[in-house]
């Protein structure tokens, strides 16, 4: 991305979990000269920062401390809360510091953790992210964030860092975009591949269905990225089927507490769901494709 505003040279970031999207993010930080202290529960994934410059740290507690930020990139809801609050890393905090939550969880967790947080003098943000690996090694994260906008003016020059930021509104609605943006990714891949099996059942060869169709109202990053691993069969885990059946769950149980209704997010669980159960959770969530191809007897 173009000429990011750097953080100040003496801010000291930890970063508590470095898992797929946690070391890409970690290792931007570093090379853009923050003070970085990471924590990973299995301590070989945080040690892959060492060369860039990180301190590893042995729990929790121990990295935040005299940090000014703490960025979490944890599971979900239920580990975010106990690493913040089980594992003595909220003693831990310097009052005045600010917790980016980049974990996707459920909104009403991050209302919580904001509102116990904020009992302790630490300011909170939500800010889950959108892009994957791919867009945390090369800092094109789509980030929405909620919370307070001083909070996200004062951590806006990191967030350049690690992609383009977007407030979205108070505690929790960053988790809410992000549940929106995980409906229409699930929904959309489950159109691609229904659409492209269709074409294939009925003789049509999918690259050259994929290839008319680029450019018309079909057209999308879905259709662009996650169509041609279809294609190419090409299933390796980059977002995973686990965190997508997670999210979309998350999305239902959000409905639910709000009083609305999902029926299309509803039934896409349920797919997602199956294909797990079908043994195809270490895949990409672009394997949907090969749930939805078993029905059909296709290979």
């Amino acid at each position: 991305m173009s000429n990011p505003t750097s953080p100040q040279p003496e801010w000291r970031v930890a970063v508590l979990g470095i898992g797929m999207m946690g070391f890409p993010m970690g290792r931007r930080l570093c090379e853009a000269g923050c003070r970085v202290s990471v924590w990973n529960r299995s301590r070989s994934k945080a040690e892959r920062l060492t060369p860039f410059g990180a301190r590893v740290a042995d729990t929790p507690a121990e990295a935040v401390r005299d940090a000014d930020i703490v960025i979490t990139l944890l599971e979900d809801g239920g580990v975010v809360d106990d690493v913040l609050f089980q594992q003595g890393t909220s003693d831990s905090l310097a009052r005045g510091s600010l917790v980016i939550d980049m974990s996707s969880i459920q909104p009403r967790q991050a209302r919580d953790h904001a509102a116990r947080l904020g009992a302790l003098g630490v300011h909170h943000l939500d800010a889950p992210v959108s892009g994957g690996t791919v867009g945390a090694e090369a800092g094109t994260l789509a980030i929405m964030v909620g919370g307070k906008p001083g909070d996200f003016d004062r951590a806006r020059p990191v967030f350049e860092i690690l992609g383009r930021p977007t407030h979205v509104g108070p505690h929790g609605a960053g988790q809410l975009a992000k549940l929106a943006n995980q409906m229409i990714v699930g929904i959309t891949i489950g159109a691609v591949a229904e659409a492209l099996l269709l074409c294939e059942k009925g003789g049509a060869d999918m690259a050259k269905v994929k290839q008319a169709i680029t450019g018309g109202f079909a057209d999308s990053r879905i259709l662009q990225v996650h169509g041609q691993r279809m294609i190419e069969r090409d299933f390796s885990k980059r977002g995973a089927m686990t965190v997508q059946l997670k999210d979309m769950r998350n999305a239902l149980t959000t409905a639910q507490e709000i009083g609305f209704e999902a029926p299309i997010t509803g039934l896409f669980e349920q797919l997602f769901a199956q294909a797990v159960e079908h043994g195809l959770a270490d895949l990409d969530h672009s394997a949907l494709f090969v749930e939805l191809a078993s029905r059909n007897g296709m290979a």
